[in-house]
């Protein structure tokens, strides 16, 4: 740990950080249960892991298109979520497994239609570089939807 003296105190904590090597991948995983919060918990816990390695930039894409896949979760299935996130030198991979075997649709509401639900994974589809299905199963999980986001540059 870096003490904080008068040099180092206006360094975010993340930036006093012991060095991390950039080729390296980071992997982290949360439980979270059939529970409202749950979206909230999830999209703050990958700002944090994106934040603790200097990727703000894609904080605000990431937050987004978590809370949306686990909105879904909490919505549209009984059980509990998981959230793997893999944070590699060249892209963000994050996934959300559920306990629903059943695949997830893509709403497409008419134009000039308000819905005040439906369009999650049309965000993620616009937002994320890419996203899908997972074809493993992780544990209890019958399914996991994933997408990744890659860095500008």
């Amino acid at each position: 740990m870096v003490p904080v003296t008068e040099r180092n105190r206006s360094t975010p904590p993340a930036r006093r950080a012991a060095h991390r090597p950039a080729q390296l991948a980071y992997e982290y995983s949360l439980f979270a249960p059939a529970d409202a919060t749950a979206p909230r918990v999830c999209r703050d816990f990958v700002r944090a892991v994106l934040f603790t390695h200097d990727h703000e930039p894609l904080v605000m894409p990431a937050a987004l298109c978590t809370s949306e896949l686990v909105t879904n979760v909490h919505l549209h299935t009984k059980g509990a979520a998981m959230l793997r996130v893999q944070l590699h030198p060249a892209r963000l991979h994050v996934s959300v497994f559920d306990e629903s075997p059943d695949p997830p649709v893509v709403a497409r509401p008419a134009a000039g239609v308000a819905a005040c639900w439906g369009r999650g994974l049309a965000l993620v589809e616009e937002v994320a570089d890419t996203w899908g299905v997972a074809v493993e199963r992780a544990g209890r999980y019958a399914k996991g939807v994933w997408f990744e986001l890659r860095p500008a540059g």
